[in-house]
Parts: C-alpha cells; structure tokens; sequence
C-alpha cells in the first residue's frame, strides 16, 4: 500500500462532498494522517505559494518538500497515480484528460447545489464563483435525466394513472422551472440560479430513486406498489426540497409551488384524458 507522502490536500470544509472524498484518501491510506487541511485562515497564512483564488475550484495539493501545488485533475491524479499508477498512464491521454477536466469543472462549479452545506454560502471563503455556463448545464442534464426517467416510470403506473411520452415530459420539467423560476424571481431574484440548481438536483436525485422500482419492474407489475414507492419518493423530495429551500432563505411557499404545478399538471392530464 503506497502512501503519498509529504502533501498536504486543501479541501472546503462546508462542502460534505470534498469532505467525503478527502476523508477517504487519509482513510485508506493513500494520503497520511494530517495530510488533508480546511481551507481556511490559518491555511491561507500556513501555505503562501498556493494560488488561493484558483483552489476555490480547483482543489490544491501541495508538496511540503520542495512547495509545488496542484490543481484540480493533477491533485487528485497524483494522489490515485501513487497508488495505481495506470491512471498516469489514462491521464497521459489528452483526449481523456480533457473529458475528466470538463466533468471535474462540471462538478466543481455546481456542487454547492449538489450537496449543499448547512448555510447558504454565496460569500463563503471557499465557494467556487459562479459560472453560468455549467450551472446551466447542469440544469439542463438534470432536466433531460428526469424526463427519460419520468417517462419509463409512467408505464409502471398504467392504468391508474395515464402513462407519458418522453416530449411531453420534457415539456412538462421544462415547465415547472419556468413556473418555480417565475416565482423565485419575484420574491428573491438574487437567488434565482442557485434555487434552479438546487430543484434540479432534487429532481434528479428523485429520479435516481426510481431506477430501482424500474429495473423492478421488469419482473414484476403491480401498479399500485409503483404508485406507493412514487408517493415515498415524491415525500421525500419535497422534504429535501423543503431544507434546502430554508438553506437558501426563500419563502416556504415555494415548496408547496412546486407542488401545486405538478398536481395542476396530473389533473389536466386526467381531465383531457377521461
């Protein structure tokens, strides 16, 4: 077991995902004990060369010995290329190197929506400025997630309740941010963006609880179970919806808004399908 030695990773400590996988690195021995830091005060004073602005972004490794940094991709290459060396191999591919940049930035960019700290941290010492661009990517890879997702679900639940076809779907998501956007705007237009992000990912994690119903759904049909696990999941959406709507210091109502739109929208379906 190869331990990288000397190196100290900088992570933001309001982030549970860079928690998780710093954790891990000190955990299973790929970094030592203390080879992980919070970005913080004390490290900013503590490490000088490190170009503080970037490793908003970019997690920095730093070499102790001779005071190099790493950012981003090169941190974390260095830290699995020490172990399994094959990954400097992978990385040594400009092609697959950009594809991991491209992700990695896509990740970096949105994971204060992803995975959300316990106060909303838009002027936080370690939040990676706002890139509209991936944010809005981000959405809208959410949104298509969901439709496909929402759409072969809707044949589980036939014939209680009428079964979709994935434009409609994709209408139908692509409706409820404008809807949920309308009202965000009104009442906190500041936090227009970081809402949109945070409903998508709540959108998204929905739809990544319903995959097992539908790999379940292949050997067995009951419309009424599919119907009960929906309701399970929707609960739960709208209780994580619920959070990190108080996260980010907008009305409750919007909550029950994002509800409303969709039962709107099941009872038209009902009512022009009768």
């Amino acid at each position: 077991m190869k331990t990288l030695t000397n190196h100290t990773i900088i992570y933001d400590a309001q982030c549970p995902l860079c928690k998780v996988y710093t954790g891990y690195f000190v955990q299973s021995g790929m970094l030592e004990q203390d080879g992980r830091a919070p970005y913080n005060e004390h490290t900013v004073n503590q490490f000088s060369n490190v170009d503080w602005s970037r490793a908003k972004t970019e997690i920095a490794l730093v070499d102790r010995t001779n005071h190099t940094v790493h950012y981003g991709i090169d941190s974390l290459s260095t830290i699995l290329g020490h172990r399994f060396p094959v990954i400097n191999t992978i990385m040594g591919n400009q092609s697959i190197r950009w594809f991991i940049q491209k992700l990695y930035f896509f990740i970096s960019y949105n994971r204060k929506v992803i995975a959300p700290g316990k106060a909303f941290e838009e002027e936080h010492l370690c939040a990676p400025p706002m890139n509209y661009t991936y944010r809005w990517l981000y959405i809208a890879f959410a949104w298509l997630i969901t439709s496909v997702v929402l759409t072969s679900y809707s044949a589980l639940l036939h014939p209680i309740v009428p079964s979709t076809e994935f434009g409609r779907e994709f209408l139908i998501c692509g409706g409820q941010i404008l809807f949920q956007g309308a009202i965000v705007l009104v009442i906190r237009p500041k936090r227009l963006i970081h809402y949109l992000g945070n409903m998508m990912t709540v959108s998204l994690m929905g739809a990544f609880l319903l995959i097992p119903s539908l790999l379940i759904g292949l050997f067995y049909q009951s419309s009424i179970f599919f119907l009960l696990y929906f309701f399970i999941v929707v609960a739960w959406m709208f209780y994580e919806h619920g959070a990190r709507v108080k996260t980010l210091g907008i009305a409750s109502m919007v909550s029950y808004s994002w509800v409303l739109y969709r039962m709107l929208i099941v009872g038209g379906i009902f009512w022009i399908t009768k």
